[in-house]
């Protein structure tokens, strides 16, 4: 009885002796990953990177940065070439500024904002003294469009681009130097850039001069102007590159976890929101998602859980377009369909007033009943049912896959300069990652997750006046703007359009790309009503819609 006495007595304090040896196990392990987070936001947000722009040197030490620590965490590679997917982002034709030049009267005009070389132009220079009236052989051209316009403009299917063409070829062989293209009219003349153009060159140096450049550099219509013009174009294409990581199980489920690494550099890519060429080292967007991503690698690998195989993708191109995650769907590194996917971006400024966002909430049934049963801790937490949005965990919410998106939502460095490694809450990021490892926990015993459409919001249309509901595929590299999805309950869902659509002109706005499509949107205000031509398939259609 004595004995059995003792025991009794000396359970609570056997009990206590383990539970303090667990806490400090626990307070360990958390000072261990604490100081291995801040230690990758250092790195990776170091100025050493110079922003992890895509396609950069500073991307690829990011790229063998992670690589590295794959490695020594005993991560299976699963890439295409160990670690590392490589994958091709081509951006069409660009216009080097140091390569193009329009002078007039030795005054040099600003390309795009005075001047801009047609996509079919000839490469070149050329020069010579001129009007904007007179035409003589041996010096360049002007033409104004502004009749062609006038006897089209009822027109619908009037197609300026093939008369431009057809005056360059009659000025070069009347013996122009170069054709100088003006619009003196308030008439809308679609005359655009098209970086994606593939047809044959014309044999003279085509020029597009703004209504800007024209008020500013030819006001004196009657005057004689002595021109320079030179014409560059290269075509851009970056290798970007994917790193991925495996932890196989034999699992029956793999699970997939993200974060894009890469950034704005030097903002080269007018991504930016502030006007410094200092470089953007994008602390929290994304070093602060990779560093999670990393982390959760390490604690997934030594934690002995075997119930699903792990996948880590450390994403590069999503600052252009969402590219890396759209590319590994494409092209997948493991077989089979992920059981569900979460993403990590900008999980480093959190703050209680803020909270913590969690997207994806209504894309499996399963998040509801998971995340009400996974303890918050310390942390502030605000559930969003979306599963598409502005980062990669959208491509794979496309393929019908469950995602949750972690963010602790935007602050007033974003995308700018200002995004460094000091501004970074690590004790928060700690509990962040904590908080992910106890979700992938809970989730595992529920096997496959069924998966859920949700309401979508409009994408990328920051101070635009309407909007058609519809998300661009930033990757399309035809002429017009090319439909990735449709939002549900939006114009473009009531109007029939659908994913693939090639859209192609709004009212008398026709666009080529992305950035010219959004250009087009701000010639409308809610209530107008206009006609929206298309491409699907080989078939082109025409609807009237509402905004």
């Amino acid at each position: 009885m004595k004995k059995i006495l003792l025991i009794i007595t000396l359970c609570p304090t056997l009990t206590y002796s383990q539970s303090r040896k667990q806490k400090r196990a626990q307070e360990k392990a958390d000072k261990e990953t604490l100081a291995n987070l801040q230690a990758h936001v250092q790195y990776l947000a170091g100025d050493a990177l110079e922003g992890r722009r895509t396609g950069s040197q500073g991307e690829v030490l990011a790229m063998q940065y992670i690589g590295n620590y794959f490695t020594k965490t005993g991560l299976e590679p699963k890439g295409t070439n160990g670690y590392v997917q490589e994958f091709t982002i081509n951006e069409g034709k660009q216009l080097p500024e140091a390569e193009n030049q329009f002078v007039v009267n030795d005054k040099p005009m600003a390309l795009n904002l005075d001047y801009f070389p047609l996509a079919w132009s000839a490469e070149g220079a050329a020069s010579g003294s001129a009007s904007l009236d007179l035409r003589e052989k041996g010096e360049p051209w002007f033409w104004d469009v502004k009749d062609i316009l006038d006897e089209n403009k009822t027109n619908p299917h009037f197609a300026i681009d093939n008369i431009l063409r057809e005056q360059a070829l009659h000025a070069s062989k009347k013996g122009a130097k170069a054709l100088v293209i003006f619009n003196s009219s308030k008439l809308n003349d679609n005359i655009l850039f098209n970086k994606n153009e593939v047809s044959k060159s014309v044999a003279l140096p085509v020029l597009y001069l703004t209504p800007r450049g024209l008020k500013k550099y030819f006001a004196d219509a009657t005057a004689i102007f002595s021109i320079k013009v030179k014409v560059k174009m290269v075509p851009a294409q970056r290798k970007a590159r994917n790193v991925v990581g495996y932890i196989n199980n034999n699992a029956a489920q793999t699970v997939v976890l993200g974060a894009h690494y890469d950034h704005l550099g030097h903002g080269e890519d007018k991504n930016a929101l502030d006007t410094t060429h200092e470089i953007h080292n994008g602390a929290d967007d994304n070093a602060s998602g990779t560093a999670a991503l990393l982390e959760l690698a390490r604690l997934l690998k030594t934690s002995g859980d075997k119930s699903n195989n792990y996948l880590f993708i450390a994403f590069s191109g999503e600052e252009l377009g969402l590219f890396g995650s759209k590319y590994w769907l494409d092209n997948p590194t493991v077989s089979g369909k992920p059981n569900y996917m979460i993403n990590m971006d900008m999980v480093g400024r959190y703050n209680p007033d803020k909270k913590l966002t969690i997207g994806g909430y209504g894309t499996s049934p399963v998040w509801s009943q998971v995340l009400s049963s996974v303890p918050a801790g310390n942390l502030v937490i605000k559930f969003d049912s979306t599963g598409a949005g502005p980062s990669d965990h959208a491509s794979f919410y496309r393929r019908d896959i469950p995602v949750l998106f972690f963010f602790t939502n935007s602050h007033e460095d974003y995308h700018k300069a200002t995004d460094d490694w000091d501004k970074i809450n690590y004790p928060g990021e700690l509990e962040i990652v904590k908080y992910i490892q106890q979700v992938i926990t809970t989730t595992a015993p529920r096997g496959a997750l069924p998966f859920n459409k949700t309401s979508e919001p409009q994408m990328g249309t920051v101070n635009l006046p309407v909007t058609l509901g519809v998300m661009p595929d930033y990757g399309f590299s035809g002429t017009g703007m090319r439909i990735e999805a449709v939002s549900k309950g939006k114009l473009a869902e009531k109007t029939g359009l659908q994913a693939g659509d090639v859209l192609l002109q709004l009212g008398d706005y026709q666009f080529v790309d992305v950035q010219s499509y959004m250009q087009a949107l701000r010639n409308f205000k809610k209530g107008d009503s206009t006609t929206l031509r298309l491409k699907r398939g080989n078939t082109e259609k025409t609807y009237t819609i509402q905004f």
